[in-house]
């Protein structure tokens, strides 16, 4: 079985031979069944260097700060702090525009890994980046109408830049949205449900007509719209297991979303001992595959300060261990 076919039934709820893998880098000692394809995009009003420690203008117009190498940083002023700048603001259409998908294809025909461009479309985030995040809560509060135009306009930069990728050859189409605490929604569900769900189902709608699958990843406590992405499509989602009970999820939504990973990388990758991270990983397959081999994809994220040996833990547990 290949990696793409492997990673295929699993998200589609059909039984697997081992379970499928997204590792993030060969130190992992495993590896990925998924490969992100080499491609660039326009550069906007891009300055500095993402990733590096100082400032940089990111493609949209906010000024970001990076206290140290390989962290993503914050942003410090957002393009659209005062509402008077909206009326002149227009998304950087030229970055997708100037975009280079020509080798994608052909990276996706020379491999039978599972092929999916990750980390970009992300409109609850992009907004707050504009914005500025306690600004978009209260604007959100007020119901005040400028956020909504913002949410369109940036909605429809995604629209086209899903249906770019929708266009290619690729398996799946990645979407993220941060959207909880470690203990509830950032929103009540029902004004997610009004102002944000509509958006995700034209991006599932967009990318099932050209017959991909649609991975969401969301990190906190997302149970209450977990139903609500089951509806519009979406095939896997990338959660903190960790915010939520295991047991529970399997039991209301197996065979109904695949979860492609999710572990505890606040406390037990960087601070736990091996035995603990593989005690785990096996206190959430046994959660799993009480309902067949399949619905799951093994994954945990290299934060800083995870150590080495539990990361390959992770994946050793997964690959290896015989339920």
């Amino acid at each position: 079985m290949t990696s793409r076919d492997r990673l295929k039934k699993s998200l589609c709820f059909e039984e697997f031979d081992i379970v499928p893998l997204e590792t993030e880098s060969e130190a992992d000692g495993f590896e990925s069944d998924v490969l992100c394809p080499n491609y660039t995009y326009g550069k906007g009003k891009s300055a500095g260097a993402y990733g590096k420690k100082g400032a940089y203008l990111d493609s949209w117009g906010s000024l970001w700060e990076c206290g140290e190498d390989g962290v993503k940083g914050e942003v410090k002023k957002p393009m659209l702090a005062d509402w008077a700048a909206l009326d002149r603001f227009v998304p950087p259409f030229d970055v997708l525009d100037e975009a280079d998908l020509s080798s994608v294809n052909r990276q996706c025909e020379n491999t039978d890994k599972f092929v999916m461009h990750m980390w970009a479309i992300e409109p609850f985030q992009r907004i707050q980046y504009l914005r500025g995040t306690e600004n978009v809560f209260i604007d959100l509060a007020y119901g005040d109408d400028r956020i909504i135009k913002l949410r369109d306009m940036v909605h429809e930069y995604y629209l086209k830049e899903v249906e770019m990728w929708a266009r290619t050859d690729v398996d799946g189409v990645h979407i993220e949205d941060d959207w909880g605490t470690q203990i509830a929604l950032l929103i009540s569900p029902d004004m997610w449900r009004e102002y944000f769900k509509p958006l995700y189902k034209d991006y599932c709608d967009i990318a099932h007509s050209k017959g991909k699958l649609v991975v969401m990843h969301s990190d906190g406590m997302i149970e209450d719209i977990i139903p609500d992405l089951i509806e519009i499509g979406v095939n896997a989602v990338n959660a903190q297991l960790d915010c939520m009970n295991v047991e529970n999820l399997t039991e209301r939504y197996h065979n109904k979303i695949a979860f492609w990973g999710g572990f505890d990388r606040q406390y037990l990758l960087p601070f736990g001992t091996e035995e603990e991270v593989r005690a785990e990983v096996r206190r959430i397959k046994r959660s799993f595959f009480r309902y067949g081999k399949t619905g799951v994809v093994g994954q945990c994220f290299r934060d800083k300060g995870a150590k080495d040996d539990n990361i390959r833990a992770v994946y050793d547990e997964w690959r290896n261990t015989i339920m």
